[in-house]
């Protein structure tokens, strides 16, 4: 108990300095955007909490992962050291407990975790998804409730909208919530759902208009759902390619009942309210992509300025150090593009054709860097005792999850063709 509250102590005392440096930092950018402009320059307390995850994933993710890889095991003590060092929820605003950073300072974070192991940073970065309908659309009450809490103690939430009809067709959804008095009866059922076993409330998007006609910014509504409930059944924790100690499920909804309290904004809302959500989550999922994909670059590196042949070290080869060229390229206009994204939702923008951008082309990277370092490693990359086939595995659901590769494209030709048509 002595050891708990000291460490809550110093979470606390860390909290603080970090929202301090945060007002003198914004301080110092609305003084220095008016004098300087264009800047890559981080802020001072963005570089500590990039060099806190930092250190946390290459000391206490990096040596781990291979053993949650192989077992699957759900990585509940790295989830609780990450919260004691405010790396999990730093999205929630200060007014309900939590640091209240932004977009582009979640993304330096997560690019570092994922660094680490993408199944502990999934699990991780799944909680900011759930959340992120309450903070845009929950009204003070619903903040202070189901964000408050998470800031009290290690919690997960999560965001059941998939189904197992229904993913990039959002619109497609079954599951069905009747107002019944105060409160809606919900039937239906939820699939892929990352932390799905391990929440402790889920945001959830149900059809509340009965007409199959209705638009979907007028069937739909968003709930906060108590993962207790009577009526909830989590499924069995799938066995994925990759990511593996993340939690993914399907959950079954059978008449549970949920209060109108908990309904966000009103009836109707949810479609705008869980879209929305994606223009501030993916930019952090791009920069996870990007996390892989540097450490894939990096490993990569590490071994062809070691591993000889025909009397020199293969990166000495035309053919090996212009892959490494090749890696680097991606890498670092990935970041550019996860950075644009990120930066443009914290100014007040609407950030949908950038955010697009950044997630797809991220996770398409990440998939070819992670191929491309498999390739350097030769045969010994095709084996588990090497890193690189765990980042190979990792990287392919950053093209399907959070919106696949091609539905990135067709929000960034849509995005792009409206320009003209104004």
């Amino acid at each position: 108990m002595a050891a708990l509250r000291v460490a809550r102590v110093i979470r606390s005392t860390a909290t603080s300095s970090w929202r301090a440096q945060s007002s003198q930092a914004t301080a110092a950018a609305s003084k220095s955007k008016s004098v300087a402009g264009f800047s890559f320059e981080l802020t001072e307390e963005q570089k500590e909490f990039q060099a806190t995850a930092r250190k946390f994933a290459r000391e206490e993710i990096v040596p781990v992962a291979a053993h949650y890889d192989r077992t699957g095991e759900y990585p509940v003590p790295l989830i609780k050291r990450a919260w004691e060092l405010g790396l999990i929820n730093s999205h929630i605003p200060e007014s309900c407990g939590g640091l209240g950073l932004g977009i582009f300072d979640a993304c330096l974070i997560t690019e570092e975790l994922a660094y680490g192991c993408t199944g502990v940073q999934t699990a991780i970065e799944a909680n900011s998804l759930g959340q992120m309908p309450v903070i845009i659309a929950g009204n003070e009450q619903q903040k202070k409730k189901y964000l408050g809490r998470m800031t009290e103690e290690p919690m997960m939430c999560a965001y059941c909208v998939t189904e197992p009809g229904a993913g990039s067709d959002v619109a497609g959804l079954k599951t069905k919530a009747e107002k019944k008095g105060d409160d809606y009866i919900i039937n239906g059922q939820k699939m892929w759902i990352t932390n799905g076993g391990k929440a402790n409330w889920y945001f959830l998007l149900a059809r509340t208009n009965p007409d199959p006609k209705a638009p979907a910014n007028k069937a739909f509504t968003g709930f906060i759902v108590e993962a207790d409930s009577p009526g909830i059944q989590v499924g069995r924790k799938e066995l994925n390619m990759g990511q593996r100690c993340s939690d993914t499920r399907g959950i079954v909804f059978e008449d549970v009942r949920v209060p109108k309290e908990n309904v966000l904004i009103g009836e109707g809302a949810g479609f705008k309210i869980a879209m929305g959500a994606f223009d501030k989550t993916r930019p952090p999922v791009a920069a996870g992509a990007v996390g892989l994909a540097q450490r894939a670059l990096d490993e990569a590196t590490k071994y062809a300025m070691e591993r000889k042949t025909f009397g020199k070290v293969i990166a000495e080869h035309q053919a090996v150090s212009f892959m490494l060229a090749e890696m680097a390229m991606k890498v670092e206009l990935a970041r550019l593009a996860y950075q644009r994204a990120a930066w443009e939702v914290d100014a007040g923008r609407r950030n949908t054709y950038y955010a697009s951008i950044a997630k797809g082309y991220s996770g398409d990277i990440a998939n070819q860097v992670a191929s491309d370092a498999v390739q350097i490693f030769g045969g010994n990359g095709f084996n588990s005792e090497y890193p690189v086939e765990k980042l190979m595995r990792d990287a392919k659901i950053y093209q399907i999850y959070e919106g696949t590769a091609q539905i990135q494209r067709l929000i960034i030709a849509r995005e792009h063709i409206g320009k003209f048509k104004e």
